[in-house]
């Protein structure tokens, strides 16, 4: 295995608790892979991923590996999972539990919207229900695999799925902040709501339906538990390892026979399971195989700006664990974001603070800031060399005035996406491949390569794609094509 990023240690519980020998390399001196950590100062910031969601697919890894989720996570959930503001109205709590949202939305925006709040939710059952089964937790061999059997697709195609997500939101809702509120994780697949298919409503039924929850002690420990958990059932992990290349037996179609280091050790092994980012993995690991279509000319997601800070101070007496402060220009955002490869007009940013629900994450008086703003990468327009200086200045700047303390600043890191490039992502982004439709599922590059037996790929430029829980799945596909050796 190399790479003990979220996707590598799902792959490894699911392998180690079938009865392989499974040993994890990793070049960092703890796990995670994009889910990072900053340690310093009495702070402890994650610098990854911070909305945790479909708990069940969690607690299915832990359960692959012999083990319980709750031995080694203290999961709590996030009400309200998010604080949502707008320039010219009202802001409005997304709550965990659908009575409790169906209220919130009744006092905030009327009864009529309350109501449709009811029937959205069934449409998001239903999506999600055609699709995990059938089109998402899958391996596929080949497109024709949308077609057969045929009953999932037809379903879809009832529901409105192939139409355009925005359309079928506006379609229940008439108020323009659930209609944000209820679209804008098509960011997460790297699409706009205006343009993307409504199939990535299922993305807003984790949220929406499933609802949010919050590891204590932050989301490095989900990758701790999984790291503790794949151990417990008999896998090595090695940290500072890092792997030069794949190596292969004789042969065009030569199958993968272990990884060399870059001290020059060699591990042998009959299968070897790539947790890099999916171009990169070819380029540094198999640079004799020339990568596929997608990878090499495919479109990438938007990148972001980040910035974590530990400060001294509260919070806003009105701000929660997560915020989303929407700018005004919203079509115009992803007019810019998505087509020109420039700054969002007016942008929307996420703030998180963990310090909210676990105080242990920050001294005593002081506060956690986790703050992203969506960015083009690297195929954008936009100079960091130069503009990097300002781009930090601006968010931050944007961050006060909405309230958070700024100024009292002992710990931070700053990355855009020249940082994320360094540290291994493709395009400089930590989100992959975008999910349009010819880069989803059948279309996505496939988790094996058929010129080389024995190499598997798990992460989020594979299937089936962006997010943590499906990064998890992506292990248990991995390690189903690592047992039928095909």
């Amino acid at each position: 295995m190399v790479g003990a990023g979220l996707g590598g240690l799902s792959a490894a519980c699911h392998l180690a608790g079938r009865g392989h020998e499974v040993v994890v390399l990793d070049k960092g001196e703890r796990p995670g892979g994009r889910v990072a950590v900053v340690k310093e100062g009495g702070y402890t910031l994650d610098t990854g991923a911070t909305v945790l969601t479909m708990t069940g697919i969690l607690g299915d890894v832990f359960a692959a590996a012999g083990t319980a989720l709750e031995d080694h996570l203290a999961l709590e959930p996030v009400d309200p999972m998010y604080r949502a503001t707008f320039p010219d109205s009202e802001e409005v709590l997304v709550r965990h539990g659908r009575e409790a949202m169906t209220e919130e939305i009744r006092q905030k925006c009327g009864a009529g919207e309350a109501e449709a709040f009811g029937a959205f939710c069934q449409w998001l059952c239903q999506l999600y229900e055609l699709e995990l089964p059938n089109f998402i937790d899958r391996n596929f061999e080949s497109p024709l695999d949308l077609a057969w059997p045929l009953g999932p697709l037809v379903g879809l195609v009832r529901t409105g799925a192939l139409r355009k997500l925005s359309s079928v939101v506006n379609s229940y809702f008439s108020d323009h902040r659930l209609q944000k509120l209820f679209s804008f994780q098509a960011m997460y697949a790297g699409l706009s709501p205006f343009d993307a298919l409504a199939i990535y409503g299922v993305i807003t039924y984790m949220d929406t339906v499933e609802g949010v929850f919050f590891p204590r002690g932050g989301m490095h420990e989900v990758a701790r538990g999984l790291a503790a958990a794949a151990e417990g059932a008999g896998a090595t992990i090695r940290y500072g390892a890092t792997v030069d290349r794949v190596l292969r037996r004789p042969g065009e179609r030569g199958a993968a026979r272990g990884v060399r280091l870059d001290d020059g050790e060699v591990i042998t092994a009959e299968a070897v399971v790539a947790n890099p980012d999916l171009p990169v993995a070819y380029r540094a690991l198999v640079p004799e195989l020339r990568p596929p279509l997608a990878a090499r000319r495919g479109e990438y997601s938007p990148s972001c700006a980040l910035w974590v800070a530990g400060v001294r101070g509260g919070l806003p007496a009105d701000a929660y664990h997560h915020n989303i402060h929407f700018g005004g220009q919203w079509r115009e955002a992803f007019q810019a974001l998505l087509k020109s490869g420039t700054r969002m007009p007016d942008p929307s940013i996420l703030v998180t603070s963990h310090s909210y629900s676990d105080p242990g994450l920050a001294p005593d008086g002081c506060s956690t800031l986790y703050v992203l703003e969506p960015m083009p990468n690297l195929d954008g327009r936009i100079d960091w060399v130069n503009d990097r200086s300002w781009v930090r200045e601006t968010l931050i700047e944007r961050v006060k005035s909405h309230g958070y303390p700024v100024d009292g600043v002992e710990v931070e890191r700053f990355y855009d996406p020249t940082d994320w490039e360094r540290m291994g992502m493709e395009r400089g982004t930590p989100f992959g491949l975008s999910h349009r439709f010819f880069q989803t599922g059948p279309f996505r590059p496939n988790n094996r390569d058929k010129r080389v037996p024995g190499l598997y790929f798990v992460g989020s430029s594979t299937v089936p794609g962006v997010g943590v829980p499906m990064v998890l799945l992506s292990g248990r596909l991995a390690a189903d094509r690592v047992e039928a050796g095909r």
